[in-house]
Order: structure tokens, then sequence, then C-alpha cells
């Protein structure tokens, strides 16, 4: 296996093995995306990335990080998104689209404002949903616990939402379990406290996101793939670990799931992370080859050689690049000689520049 070696997962064949991470740009209108995504995301397609994954889109307007994020709670999302889709799959790039919800996390300022928690009266919302009443942080909203109505509530939001990712004509659907929003908080014993059948053990805790994959895949056609994203580790004591993941990828790998797209933390304020040149590369290879699935790896890959490296050496099947696609988004088109390997979708108009 090399970085430009095409991926075959169920029907849908990746150019190569580079993936744009779910990136929030925070620039959506009441949910929808605007020009800033079609230009966003359809230039890493035009980049030469074989995968363009959209940013956390709520699956409920409550489940939005901050008033900007993208949404498809509703049926209006649907045909802005379908725009970029058409846009990014003319350039030969796959579209992908992370379904999410913020849970205890929700509702705060964009990050160049202040980026703090947002009260009703500064333009937030409440309630805030989690598995418990557990704060993320000081100066957070202290979240309502899910009831099991609430939690079938979520269940069909995602379902809807997942309905609406194939209306728009995407090809993968990765379903955010890290990062600290609502599925991670289900699985950390750090923030799920629960005593009914959603919270406890480890096969309570680990219930709704096999629920989730179950119902998605109920409404996702068999020959498009799902991801999960996990947080492999939360770098806190008595949390969650890549044993965990490990144990959670064999778990998820017979109801549906192709890949475990495999990033860390998010979850506690006061996680001890040693980021550093991939840091989190371990963890997907762990899970590849003792989960037995397919994984991406994410988390300070910035070169070619890097990347190339990673697929090589059997730590992971894709690579996600965020950072270094925000500073090149032609990064791929860029790696192909780095690396020493011919493409041929450089796009006709930029033939001049190779």
């Amino acid at each position: 296996m090399h970085l430009f070696e095409p991926l075959q997962i169920r029907d849908v064949k990746l150019r190569n093995r580079i993936a744009v991470s779910p990136m929030c740009q925070y620039s959506a209108e009441d949910g929808s995306a605007t020009d800033w995504h079609l230009v966003h995301l359809g230039s890493r397609a035009v980049g030469g990335a074989a995968l363009v994954i959209a940013e956390a889109s709520a699956i409920l307007p409550e489940g939005r990080i901050s008033p900007g994020d993208l949404g498809i709670w509703k049926d209006a999302h649907v045909e802005p998104l379908a725009r970029i889709v058409k846009f990014m799959k003319s350039q030969g790039a796959a579209a992908g689209i992370q379904l999410a919800h913020a849970g205890r996390k929700a509702s705060t300022d964009l990050p160049w404002k202040t980026g703090h928690p947002l009260s009703v009266a500064q333009g937030g919302w409440s309630p805030i949903h989690a598995p418990s009443a557990v704060a993320f942080d000081a100066g957070y909203q202290v979240p309502e616990a899910l009831d099991v109505d609430g939690i079938r509530r979520i269940i069909d939001g995602f379902t809807a939402a997942a309905k609406r990712s194939l209306d728009a004509g995407f090809d993968v659907i990765e379903l955010h379990g890290a990062h600290g929003y609502l599925l991670n908080e289900f699985l950390s014993p750090l923030s799920n406290q629960r005593t009914d059948e959603y919270g406890g053990s480890f096969e309570n805790r680990t219930r709704l996101a096999r629920e989730l994959v179950d119902a998605v895949r109920k409404v996702w056609p068999e020959r498009l793939p799902l991801f999960l994203r996990i947080s492999a580790s939360d770098w806190a004591e008595g949390g969650w670990t890549v044993e965990d993941s490990i144990a959670l990828a064999k778990m998820v790998k017979p109801l549906g799931v192709d890949l475990v797209d495999c990033s860390s933390g998010g979850l506690v304020p006061y996680a001890k992370i040693p980021v550093g040149a991939g840091y989190q590369v371990p963890f997907s290879q762990a899970v590849r080859k003792l989960g037995g699935v397919l994984t991406g790896a994410v988390g300070m890959i910035t070169s070619a050689m890097q990347a190339d490296q990673i697929i090589r050496n059997g730590e992971a099947d894709i690579v996600l690049l965020a950072k270094e696609m925000l500073r090149d988004p032609y990064w791929a088109l860029h790696a192909a000689p780095a690396v020493h390997k011919e493409i041929d979708y450089w796009p006709l108009q930029y033939l001049r520049a190779k």
C-alpha cells in the first residue's frame, strides 16, 4: 500500500488515501451551507483529495456547537449541500458528511469572537443535553440528563439526517463519536454516570453507539460506506482507553461500520495530551490491527512522506488532514511528486502550473 493507491470501500472507490478531515467553519446561516462552504470544500476536491468530509453537521438545532454550525436537521438544508456535493464529485472526489450532536459542549460562541459558552440572552440556547447532568467545565451550562425518550429522539434525529444526507448525494457518512460531544459523552465513564441500560458497564455505555450505527445502517444504503470517528483515548485517568476503542471497533464492524477514524481527547478540560507529529497514529494502528477494521489516522500529519509512511507501514488505511489542508487546499496534488507518484487528476485548468 502507498498514499496514492486507490481504496475501494463498498461501492465507493477513493482515488488515493488522502481525506479532508471535517473542520467546523462556523459560517452557516440557520444551519444552511453558504458559498463559503462551496469554496472551502470544493477547493479541496479540486486539490486532489480522494474524500472531502463536510464539517460536523448538527442533527438537531440544540445539537450545534455554535450558532454558526452546519446543520442537517431540516429538509431546507439539503439543497445547499447538494450543490456542494455535485461540484465535489465533478472534481473526482467522494463527498462525505459528519453527523453530530454536541451534547454538553453545545451553545458556545464563534471561536474568533470569544469561544465561550453562550446564554440564551447572548444568542445561545437551553436546555442542552448529555448522558448525565455534569457540566463540561466551569461556566458551561449544566446539561439535562437525557431520559429514554430523549435518547430515542437523538437516534431518530441521526436517522433522519442520514436520509437527508442521501438526498443531498453524499457518498460517505461519518458518525461523530469523538472530542467530548454527545456520543463520546455516553462512551466515557468520566461523563456518563447513568445507572440505567445506557450507563455503568462497558456494554451499557456503548449501547447508544451500537444503536445509532444500527439505525443509520437501516436507512443508509448497503452500497455506501459508514465511518465512525472516536476519541481513542480521553488522555485522563479513569477515562476511555485505546483498549476500549479496540473492543468498540469489534462491536460496530459487524453492524456496518467500515472505517474507524481515530482521533482523541476533548472530553474533559484537564486531559494531558502529548501533542506532536503523528501523535494519534498509534491509535489507528492498534485499532486496525487488533480491532480488525479499516482505520483513519488524523492529527499533526503534515508532510507527504510522513503520510505515505503511515500507509506503507500499515498504521492506517487513510490519512485525514485538517490544518494542513487549510494551509494548502492543493496538498494532495503537491504530495504526489514528493513521494514520486504520477497522478492523472490535475485539473485541466491548472495544468500549466504542474
